[in-house]
């Protein structure tokens, strides 16, 4: 009888951790058992669940062991019949860890801290210096964040019945969702946590839950000891909080602790100043039960004509353009992309100035510039790159904002 995937999971992240533990000591022969224990069962838990999302994270969370025991191997100078029978693993779909093949690292300290877990590499903790002026556009998005967020900080007074405390943001990718979440926390002098809720998932396994608690403690913790606001933004949250044929492992858990911290969040005093912000490219992932959670469910759409004309205002700003280069006529010409294409694009329009310089032959020379852009530059760029975003996409969240959208 083959084991529940929730007890090959606790049983790879039982001997991972033991073996870590070994490592750390110097007890190479029992460290490599029980790495080699781990490898087992991840390896068992991908042959049983081939098309489940997280086996790339399994398999090299398997890879990164299997180096380790050979670097242990090697450093030792273990003869070959010490050396425990090796699991297979199936790299073929896998990308190399590293461009430098599989020569051990120089030292064992290093090795063993690249397996570890860090809560701190999960979050990063910041003030940002952002303003609502780097938000181009996104007018209907920015005036439902500032009535949560930034009216309520100002003049709580105002609000007898309390503020939402939780916000989703949902749209197509590189329409700005992170940025507005920064310009909020940075108008309220408030501390902005970022996280992305893929790596919380995948970066140790059977420590998603823990992790999520610790990060609302953290959350907690600022707000509560150093009187400031603060922001929890979680990226790709549909990581986190999305439906699923079959759960594996102990994504129930993380659900269930998830909405634990939310409730309490929500059932603080009204005076409260602690948010979560979470966005997604899929807000029809999200399970039913997640959605009252975010109070406020705010639509950051691609930039219309207006946003689209001060994006190339700003991203040519820097370079070398004709005076015949007109701005309004690049915005036309490129509805349906998003704020993100918009800046690659006039990327792209200034390295082909670049490599025609360094193919004529001149670009080493003295005082020598690229030629200034112009408008054919933008078009032949636009001929090769087309918007990120499909229109079938677009309707897709036309069709969710009718059902869900809460601004």
């Amino acid at each position: 009888m083959s084991l529940a995937p929730q007890e090959l999971e606790n049983s790879a992240s039982k001997y991972a951790a033991e073996a870590i533990r070994l490592d750390s000591q110097g007890s190479r022969g029992m460290a490599i058992q029980s790495y080699q224990r781990a490898i087992e069962a991840l390896v068992k838990l991908v042959q049983i669940y081939p098309d489940y999302k997280l086996n790339k994270v399994y398999m090299e969370r398997a890879n990164a062991y299997q180096n380790r025991i050979k670097a242990l191997q090697m450093s030792h100078g273990l003869e070959e019949e010490e050396r425990p029978a090796s699991t297979s693993i199936d790299n073929s779909k896998q990308e190399p860890s590293n461009g430098h093949g599989s020569k051990p690292a120089s030292t064992k300290s290093t090795n063993v801290e690249t397996l570890k877990a860090d809560f701190d590499d999960l979050v990063m903790k910041e003030k940002p210096n952002v303003s609502w002026n780097e938000v181009i556009g996104l007018e209907d998005a920015k005036r439902a964040i500032r009535e949560s967020i930034v009216y309520p900080m100002k003049r709580a007074d105002l609000f007898p019945l309390g503020w939402p405390r939780g916000i989703l943001l949902y749209g197509p990718p590189g329409c700005g969702k992170t940025l507005l979440a920064a310009a909020a926390a940075a108008e309220i002098d408030g501390y902005f946590i970022n996280v992305d809720a893929a790596s919380m998932m995948s970066k140790w396994l059977g420590e998603a839950e823990k992790n999520i608690s610790k990060l609302f403690k953290m959350a907690r913790t600022l707000n509560e000891s150093e009187n400031v606001p603060v922001l929890l933004f979680i990226d790709e949250i549909d990581s986190l909080l999305g439906t699923r044929n079959s759960e594996v492992g102990g994504e129930v858990r993380v659900k269930n602790q998830f909405l634990t911290e939310m409730d309490g969040i929500n059932g603080k005093s009204k005076e409260s100043q602690l948010y979560v912000i979470g966005a997604t490219n899929k807000p029809w992932s999200l399970e039913g039960g997640f959605l009252r959670r975010f109070q406020k469910r705010i639509y950051v759409t691609l930039p219309d004509n207006a946003s689209r004309t001060n994006l190339f205002s700003q991203y040519t700003a820097p370079l070398n353009v004709e005076g015949s280069l007109k701005i309004e006529e690049l915005a036309k010409i490129t509805e349906g992309y998003s704020a993100s294409d918009i800046k690659d694009i006039c990327q792209s329009v200034q390295l082909r100035v670049v490599n025609e310089l360094f193919e004529s032959g001149k670009a080493m020379e003295a005082g020598t510039n690229p030629r200034p852009v112009n408008t054919p530059d933008f078009r032949e760029i636009l001929k090769i790159r087309k918007p990120s975003v499909s229109v079938d996409m677009i309707r897709a969240y036309m069709r969710w904002s009718d059902q869900f959208k809460a601004l």
